[in-house]
């Protein structure tokens, strides 16, 4: 078996086998022996469903033995509520047992592919062509191209005369306004790369005239008029940042891994200064880790595509990712939303393998810097989640395959479960004057009653204690969150703001699951991602559904005037009134700066900045890196710009 150069410019090369350094991972194509992965997949998966399914079942059986067969319809209702809201739970708590445990194992839990991603060279081998593809409609141009910078000095920097990687920029633009900024872009970037010596990538621009498919369409169309150019595209979002050194890194194990289709990295958000967006940075870094060392460790090489900061063997993708027409009409019916996870699960049909690198590093992405921007997001995700109830059906695909796109489903169903238990429950408590179930046992009488206390309040808990006490578990861990006193103070301040936040995104989730199976149709329209301020006036209107909701809370605490169910519900009674100040608040900027200055919400890429992150804040000032910015090479961008083309 040999690994062939697919490179438009030079003749195919055969490697012998021997040349591979790793032979544990295997070099035969994906169909001709099994996954290196299969023999302990099933154990693993086991040691995962099993303690989920008994932990749900005993949180069931001591709901009723604490409380008893309900009577009417509105015991029932409520009962059977809590026990699907807390099987949920239990899966959510066991993924950061098992991630914790897993990262115990150290090396024996994790592929051999991700053993072998920590010594591979970071350096162009010549056997491979790879195109970095930036998949971009209607974006931020001088945004999209000044990380492109930044990356393309990164690959610079590692060295080689740049001819392995070229970073192609896909626009699927239709605003002739929007397209003539990119093309000055582009022109300015082509400028400076002349200016700025040899081991650059090269640079290319492509803009569709007819964006049908949407980014799916759009990468489809690169592959089919330039796929047979390159072995492999490393897919990028508009908001994407990775360094050369993981970009080659990542080439080199897909020419070592030819059974591999497709290998994804953990992208952290980064890079944005106003309160809410340094908050969730802090409490994705921290709380992230361990649920995603569970998932790699669990599917092996029945893994996901996130959509970007991921690598593809470009003829496998090509030849078996092309998305189906979903029966119906939109929302659930027409093109897939969320395709990335489909065209994951296709290339795994088709025998490739899909895997994850969950601790890579060189990989970032930005994320929206304030509750509104996050809300239209998740309503966008929630429509392409629901659409998959139709792809879970697809033939031929794997149960780990399914299992994502159900997992995906879940996540959004359970939030009108919860909206549906709290009201139950709430209603319930007000008849009875006994909170019951929901307080989870808390004020009940008995062992039954304490047993079930402890154990709801155990599942509700672990997530984020395991992963705390793992952070504070490692010196090092805790000197990447600034310390063992910051990082306290940060993870204390978090919740509170966890404790705001969850209640508006579980209504305003339960309503776009409820509005998409009414028919609603969302618009799939480019992110906002740059710090911005909401206005009162955007905030009340876009979130008139939680103040609604928490309106009715209110009355009804009002109505009952009980004490007990005041002091338990009162607090998502407020979150839902306020969260119109809270999403104003939290946009501030000047707020993120001051929780930075006061060393708060910090992370890794607060304390130990990568130099790829340094360059692109300067890029963004207008000056690279200890080399300030040359006016002459935009006067030539500009000529060119306004040359025929």
């Amino acid at each position: 078996m040999s690994i062939t150069r697919l490179s438009h410019d030079a003749s195919q090369v055969g490697i012998p086998e021997a040349g591979i350094p790793v032979p544990a991972i295997p070099a035969s194509r994906p169909s001709e022996t099994p996954s290196f992965e299969e023999p302990s997949l099933l154990w693993r998966r086991l040691l995962l469903a099993v303690p989920t399914l008994v932990t749900a079942a005993a949180i069931a059986w001591l709901a009723v033995s604490a409380y008893g067969r309900p009577d009417g319809a509105l015991g029932w209702a409520v009962l059977v509520l809590f026990g699907l809201v807390m099987a949920w739970q239990s899966f959510v708590a066991w993924q950061y047992v098992y991630g914790l445990v897993a990262t115990g194992f150290g090396d024996a839990a994790k592929s051999a592919i991700e053993i072998r991603s920590a010594t591979v060279p970071a350096t162009a081998s010549g056997l491979s062509r790879t195109a970095a593809v930036v998949a971009i409609h209607a974006e931020d141009a001088v945004a999209v191209f000044a990380a492109l910078r930044v990356m393309a000095r990164s690959l610079q920097r590692g060295g080689g005369d740049g001819s392995d990687i070229d970073v192609f920029v896909l626009s699927d633009t239709r605003d002739g306004a929007i397209a003539a900024v990119e093309e000055h872009e582009f022109a300015r970037i082509e400028a400076w790369a002349r200016l700025n010596g040899p081991g650059l990538p090269r640079f290319r621009y492509r803009r569709r005239q007819d964006n049908a498919g949407r980014k799916a369409g759009n990468i489809a169309e690169f592959c089919k008029s330039y796929g047979s150019e390159y072995d492999f595209m490393i897919v990028l979002d508009a908001d994407s940042l990775m360094t050369g050194a993981t970009m080659r890194r990542l080439a080199r194990l897909m020419e070592e891994a030819p059974k591999v289709g497709l290998i994804q990295t953990v992208s952290y958000a980064t890079g944005r200064d106003t309160l809410f967006a340094r908050i969730q940075q802090f409490a994705v870094r921290l709380y992230a880790p361990l649920s995603i060392r569970c998932l790699e460790t669990w599917q092996g090489a029945d893994g996901s595509y996130w959509g970007h900061n991921a690598i593809l063997r470009v003829a496998a993708f090509a030849d078996n990712a092309e998305l189906p027409l979903l029966p119906g009409k939109a929302p659930l019916g027409g093109e897939i939303l969320c395709h990335d996870i489909v065209e994951g699960a296709l290339l795994r049909r088709a025998g490739w393998e899909v895997c994850l690198l969950p601790e890579m590093g060189g990989t970032w992405e930005e994320m929206p810097t304030n509750l509104v921007d996050l809300l239209g997001r998740e309503r966008r995700w929630c429509q392409g989640n629901m659409q998959h109830l139709r792809v879970t059906t697809l033939p031929g695909l794997r149960a780990a395959s399914r299992w994502h796109l159900i997992v995906g489903i879940l996540s959004y169903l359970a939030c009108p479960l919860w909206v549906l238990f709290l009201a139950a429950a709430s209603i319930q408590a007000a008849v009875t004057g006994d909170l019951g179930l929901l307080a989870y046992g808390l004020t009940g009488t008995g062992l039954a009653a304490h047993a079930l206390a402890a154990l709801v309040v155990t599942v509700m808990a672990l997530p984020k204690l395991l992963s705390l006490g793992h952070v504070l578990a490692s010196p090092a861990r805790r000197a990447a969150f600034g310390g063992t006193a910051s990082l306290l103070k940060s993870a204390v301040l978090e919740q509170i703001v966890w404790v705001l936040l969850w209640p508006v995104m579980t209504v305003f989730a339960a309503g776009a699951v409820a509005t998409t199976f009414l028919g609603r149709v969302v618009r799939w329209d480019s992110q906002v991602r740059d710090d911005r301020q909401v206005p009162w006036s955007e905030a009340i209107r876009l979130q008139v559904d939680a103040l609604v909701a928490g309106a009715l809370l209110a009355g009804l605490l009002v109505y009952a005037g009980d004490p007990w169910l005041a002091l338990w519900m009162g607090p998502v009674a407020l979150a839902l009134l306020t969260s119109p100040a809270f999403s104003v608040l939290t946009s501030r900027a000047d707020l993120g700066r001051a929780s930075q200055r006061n060393r708060l919400f910090l992370s890794i890429d607060d304390t130990d900045r990568a130099p790829e992150l340094l360059d692109l804040a300067s890029v963004r000032r207008g000056e690279e890196r200890g080399k300030p910015a040359r006016q002459d090479v935009w006067t030539a961008a500009e000529a060119e710009i306004s040359a025929p083309r």
